[in-house]
């Protein structure tokens, strides 16, 4: 009888456990949607653009229940591999030339939700102080990567150093698209972090507006401003598959807001801005 009692109980959870089977594989599990999360970290560059997002977007954000992290990085390259890999949910350092190139020949998948108003590109004077008087063999200092390395060239161009090829690329531009350099210029390709050390031992360096901004140098008493093109000003990045969820979208919101648009005006002068800004409706 014992025996009988144990195969009924051993029958009766069989059929249980069947039974929960069947069950949970009609029922469909909560999604769970890219970006539907409130605690947020976004990398930046040494730079003013923790400021510009401390100041403008994350009161916008925080209203809406947001925690923010900035998280900082020491070059170019950190940041779309940190955010590719998950450690940090956005990022904002870039242009668009650069992220194209750079998740091309990493193969990662990013995109870009928004531009905002971006310190542009300058020439530094260092042991040369008038451009006029610069000489044969002159030592010059640019970004190595071949978007930011086209900008430099194309300002020094522009102050009569030297001629580019009108049909370089920008995702590979190098040295070799300058087409006349009749003072014979050295020119010196670095990670754009060691420019501003470099005018101590160059004649004149073209720094990113960041690094410039981080090295304490003021923007106004650069030799040449770069006039950004709308392509050149900084964006905020997500991975692709988060471009349309719920925090991207809160952030694009927050940076298109009126407090945003006070922030910049008030304290980012000198800031090029995309053609959005002012517009808002």
């Amino acid at each position: 009888m014992q025996e009988v009692n144990k195969v009924n109980r051993k029958a009766i959870i069989v059929a249980m456990t069947l039974l929960s089977l069947l069950i949970n594989c009609g029922k469909k599990e909560a999604p769970n949607l890219p970006g539907d999360r409130k605690n947020l970290k976004i990398g930046i560059c040494p730079g003013p653009y923790g400021d510009l997002l401390k100041k403008g977007v994350f009161p916008e954000l925080e209203k809406k229940g947001y925690k923010i992290e900035i998280v900082q990085f020491s070059d170019y390259i950190q940041p779309n591999l940190a955010l590719a890999s998950g450690d940090i949910d956005a990022n904002l350092f870039q242009h668009v030339p650069y992220l194209k190139k750079f998740t091309a020949d990493k193969n990662l998948k990013l995109s870009a939700i928004v531009n905002v108003p971006t310190a542009p590109m300058s020439v530094f004077a260092g042991k040369t102080k008038d451009p006029k008087a610069i000489k044969e063999k002159a030592s010059i200092a640019l970004p190595n990567d071949p978007t930011n390395l086209l900008r430099a060239l194309k300002l020094f161009q522009e102050l009569g150093f030297i001629k580019v090829n009108p049909e370089a690329l920008p995702t590979k531009a190098s040295i070799s698209d300058i087409v006349e350099n009749k003072k014979q210029i050295q020119f010196l390709p670095l990670e754009a972090a060691q420019l501003p050390r470099s005018l101590e031992s160059t004649d004149f360096s073209a720094i990113n507006g960041n690094f410039a901004i981080a090295s304490g140098l003021d923007l106004t008493k650069a030799v040449i401003l770069e006039k950004l093109a709308e392509e050149h000003k900084n964006i905020i990045v997500v991975r692709e598959e988060e471009k349309d969820s719920v925090f991207a979208k809160d952030i694009v919101e927050a940076v298109h807001s009126s407090n945003f648009e006070t922030v910049v005006d008030t304290d980012f002068k000198g800031f090029q801005k995309p053609e959005w800004f002012g517009k808002r409706k």
